[in-house]
C-alpha cells in the first residue's frame, strides 16, 4: 500500500468510531427515513472530504520537501520553500531546509573558487604533481605532469608508475633526490611523497621537481668564481715573477760581477721564492677544501673540548662562558680544526677594537636535548652584507687564505650540523653560530 493511501486510511480510521455512534443515534431515532438517508450521507460527506483534503495537504509538502532534497542532491541550490517560521513545526522544518539550502549554496561558491585558485597555481607553477590511487593508476596530474609526459587530461588515468618509469619513486624515502629518464629526457629530480584519502581511499601524491636546470647554474656559477679567484690569485703570483724574471735577465746580461747586480739577483730570488710559496700555500688550500675525509665520531666532552680550542689562541686571552656538561658525537680533528678557525676569524676581526669590558672574543654554548650551539662572539666591524665570507678563497685578510669559514661550514654540515654569521647580541661585531647534533650513529 502506498504512503498516499495509508495517511487516507489512517485519517479516516480516526474518524469511524464517531461516525459508528452518530449513525447508530440517527437510526434509532424516530426521523423518517428519507431524513436519515440524507443526514447520514452529508455527515459522510464531512467525514471523508476533510480527510481527502488532510491526505492532500500532507502529500503536498511531502512532495515539494521531495523536490527540494532533488534539487540539492543536483546542485540546484537556488530553490527556497515558503512559509518559514518559528511558530509552528512545519514552519520551522521550512527555515531549517532553506538554512541548510543557502550554506550549502555558500560552500559551493567558496569550494569553487577554491578550486578554480588552486587549478591556476598548479598550472602556474614549474613542479610536476601526480596523484596515484592504490593501483598504482594516475588519479591527479597537472599541466606541468601533462606536458613533462605528453598526456592529455582525458586519458592519463589508464597509465599507471612504472610506465612513466616512477615505480622507484613510490617507495623509499619520503623524500629524495634521484636520476630518471623521463621522455623530456635525464636529469636529476627531487622527489617528495605523501598520502592523502580519495573517496575512502589511500592515494599517494608525488611531487617533482627538476634539479638539473638550478645544478647547472649553480655550477656555472661555481665555476666562474673558481676562474676569477684562481685567475686572480695566479696573477697576484706570475706577474711579480714574470717582471723579476726580466729584471734578472737583463742582470744576467750586464754580468753578475757588479756588487749591485748580485743583490738585485738576490732580491729577485727571493720574491721568486716568496711568491711562489703563497700560490703552493693557495694550491694546498684548495686541496683541503677538495679532499674532506669522511668524519670519525667518538664521544667528545664539550667542555673540554671548547677550552683547549680556546687556549690555542696566543695572540689574545679568549673568554670562555660555561655552559652545561655534556657530551658529543664527532670528529675531534676536525672540530678542533672548526672551532680554531672561528676563534682566529673572531680575533683577527676585532683586534683593534675591544669591547668595553676589554674582551675582544668571548665563546660560550648551550645544550637541547638533540642538539649543541656554540657561539663565539667577536668586538669587530661586523658582518659585511656586500660579500658572502662564506665564499671559498675570499678574505680580507693580506695574508689570508680565504677558506677558514668555508672549510669551517663543510665541516660543520659533514656533522649533519650548520655554521652561521649573525650580529652579535653581546658586543659590537658579528657571532659565529654552530649547532651540532649531540647523537650520531657510531
Amino acid at each position: 500500500m502506498k504512503f498516499e493511501h495509508k495517511n487516507l486510511l489512517f485519517i479516516l480510521l480516526s474518524g469511524v468510531f464517531s461516525f459508528i455512534i452518530a449513525g447508530i443515534l440517527l437510526w434509532c431515532s424516530g426521523i423518517a427515513p428519507v431524513n436519515k438517508i440524507c443526514i447520514t450521507t452529508v455527515m459522510l460527506l464531512f467525514w471523508a472530504v476533510p480527510a481527502y483534503c488532510i491526505q492532500s495537504r500532507i502529500n503536498y509538502s511531502l512532495r515539494t520537501m521531495s523536490n527540494l532534497l532533488g534539487s540539492l542532491r543536483e546542485g540546484d541550490y537556488s530553490f527556497r520553500l515558503k512559509g518559514a517560521s518559528h511558530n509552528d513545526s512545519m514552519g520551522e522544518l521550512v527555515w531549517e531546509v532553506n538554512a541548510l539550502t543557502e550554506m550549502l549554496q555558500e560552500n559551493r561558491l567558496t569550494a569553487e573558487e577554491s578550486s578554480s585558485l588552486l587549478r591556476k597555481v598548479l598550472a602556474e607553477i614549474d613542479i610536476v604533481l601526480l596523484g596515484f590511487d592504490e593501483k598504482g593508476y594516475i588519479s591527479l596530474i597537472n599541466e606541468s605532469g601533462e606536458k613533462l609526459f605528453d598526456l592529455k587530461q582525458s586519458n592519463y588515468a589508464k597509465y599507471n608508475a612504472q610506465q612513466l618509469g616512477l615505480s622507484q619513486c613510490l617507495t623509499g624515502p619520503a623524500r629524495q633526490v634521484l636520476d630518471l629518464t623521463l621522455p623530456s629526457g635525464s636529469g636529476r629530480w627531487e622527489i617528495r611523497r605523501a598520502t592523502y584519502r580519495e573517496k575512502g581511499l589511500p592515494h599517494q601524491l608525488l611531487v617533482l621537481t627538476n634539479l638539473t636546470r638550478v645544478l647547472h647554474d649553480q655550477e656555472r656559477t661555481a665555476w666562474k668564481q673558481l676562474v676569477q679567484i684562481l685567475r686572480h690569485e695566479i696573477n697576484n703570483s706570475l706577474t711579480p715573477i714574470q717582471s723579476v724574471a726580466q729584471s734578472l735577465q737583463s742582470c744576467l746580461n750586464d754580468g753578475i760581477e757588479d756588487k749591485d747586480n748580485l743583490a738585485d739577483l738576490k732580491d729577485g730570488l727571493d720574491i721568486i721564492s716568496t711568491r711562489a710559496g703563497i700560490l703552493a700555500r693557495f694550491i694546498d688550500s684548495y686541496s683541503k677544501m677538495t679532499h674532506l675525509p669522511v668524519p670519525k665520531y667518538e664521544s667528545i666532552n664539550i667542555s673540554e673540548w671548547i677550552n683547549h680550542a680556546a687556549s690555542l689562541e696566543q695572540r689574545v686571552k679568549v673568554k670562555v662562558i660555561s655552559g652545561p656538561e655534556s657530551e658529543v658525537a664527532a670528529d675531534r680533528s676536525q672540530l678542533d680544526q672548526l672551532l680554531i678557525n672561528i676563534i682566529a676569524n673572531a680575533v683577527e676581526a676585532s683586534k683593534d677594537s675591544p669591547s668595553a669590558d676589554g674582551d675582544i672574543v668571548q665563546v660560550s654554548w648551550q645544550v637541547s636535548d638533540t642538539e649543541l650551539t656554540v657561539w663565539v662572539d667577536d668586538s669587530g666591524q661586523g658582518i659585511n652584507t656586500e660579500k658572502d665570507p662564506f665564499i671559498p678563497f675570499y678574505t680580507t685578510k693580506t695574508e689570508g687564505s680565504g677558506i677558514g669559514l668555508s672549510l669551517g661550514r663543510q665541516i660543520a654540515e659533514a656533522h649533519d650540523g650548520s655554521l652561521e654569521l649573525i650580529p652579535s647580541p653581546l658586543m659590537s661585531g658579528c657571532r659565529a653560530e654552530l649547532k651540532l647534533p649531540l647523537t650520531h650513529n657510531l
